[in-house]
């Protein structure tokens, strides 16, 4: 079966996000100090913005969005403590970093502080080096944290994408996999999405213990939305991880399912008109698209979800549980697959 050449511009992770430096805002009415800290992060590539105090920073966060800022505790007007606690109590603005500047020490002072939200703190005097690694650490981990999914704790697809050109720059061997749940619909309409959210995390367990069973080289884990997941591994530990991850789900899947639905195989789905319809138990479909020495090369992260997207539907044509393999050694070459029927 032919499934013909993936366009790179659609995939189902979305497009690249904007690759521009990170904009910290330095608030602080002392401008020798605010002038030392702008330096020393456009140095290191960051865009910097500075504000006098705290009123003066909110107001200039009616136009700004910065990835993170560095706050003085002591200000006119508003401090810095008054600052951090607006900020947490807007929602466009709760999730942004902050890094207090201070010359307080006590334990007390650093507990109102951290009460009000502050992520982190620098105390005077401080050099350069610690006011960068300060920095960096803390938008690192606020990414890491945004970028995971709340359902599962997986990265999303923004950490997805840099798995892959991680990959890609090794110049090793590697295989994408697109997993997602059938007929995960069905269990939603009968359900409810509370006991639909319960499959999505029994897949994310089956992963891991399948990850753990399997042992190194590390395999990567992504929850990309919804029922849909990425994982990122050799050529050699494809099958062996589908499998265990496809034996085990089902079994998990199994006691999910209302007693009499599991007992006979099927659930009922109500239509518009009332008339109840067939569903079978759930099954995964996975499509892989690998990067070999004697196979494709890819170039572009886009391209190898893509194969790997258009692999799973190949997939979904199987009934059961299915691997579909692609074994394509050019961009415009037939495709040779590979399909492991499972349990179902």
């Amino acid at each position: 079966m032919s499934t013909g050449v993936v366009d790179p511009q659609h995939d189902d992770l979305g497009p690249e996000p904007e690759d521009r430096p990170d904009l910290i805002l330095v608030v602080d009415d002392d401008q020798d100090i605010a002038s030392f800290v702008e330096f020393n992060l456009k140095v290191q590539g960051y865009d910097v913005i500075t504000a006098r105090d705290g009123q003066d920073a909110l107001d200039l966060m009616e136009t700004q969005r910065p990835d993170l800022a560095v706050v003085d505790w002591m200000m006119p007007r508003m401090d810095g403590v008054e600052l951090t606690r607006r900020l947490r109590a807007e929602p466009l603005t709760s999730a942004l970093p902050v890094i207090m500047l201070t010359a307080k020490g006590m334990t007390v002072d650093k507990v109102v502080g951290l009460t009000a939200g502050v992520d982190d703190y620098l105390v005077k005097p401080f050099d350069t080096a610690e006011l960068i690694a300060r920095v960096s650490s803390t938008l690192r981990r606020n990414k890491e944290f945004r970028e995971v999914s709340p359902l599962t704790g997986l990265p999303g697809n923004a950490r997805v994408r840099r798995e892959i050109a991680d990959r890609m720059k090794a110049g090793g061997e590697y295989s994408v996999g697109y997993i997602d749940i059938d007929r995960f619909k069905s269990v939603n309409d009968v359900y409810g999405f509370d006991r639909g959210d319960e499959f999505i995390t029994a897949l994310a367990r089956s992963l891991h213990r399948a990850v753990t069973s399997i042992g190194r080289p590390s395999i990567f884990l992504g929850h990309i939305g919804g029922d849909d997941f990425v994982f990122i591994c050799t050529p050699e530990q494809v099958l062996p991880l589908t499998k265990r991850t496809v034996t085990d789900f089902e079994q998990s899947a199994d006691q999910l399912y209302d007693a009499i639905d599991a007992g006979r195989g099927y659930i009922e789905v109500p239509d518009r008109r009332g008339n109840k319809n067939r569903a079978a138990l759930v099954t995964l479909s996975i499509g892989v698209a690998q990067a070999t020495v004697e196979g494709r090369k890819f170039t572009d992260p886009r391209v190898v979800i893509g194969v790997a997207s258009e692999m799973k539907k190949v997939a979904k044509s199987q009934p059961g549980s299915y691997v579909a393999i692609d074994r394509r050694k050019e961009e415009d070459g037939e495709p040779e697959q590979e399909f492991r029927p499972e349990q179902r």
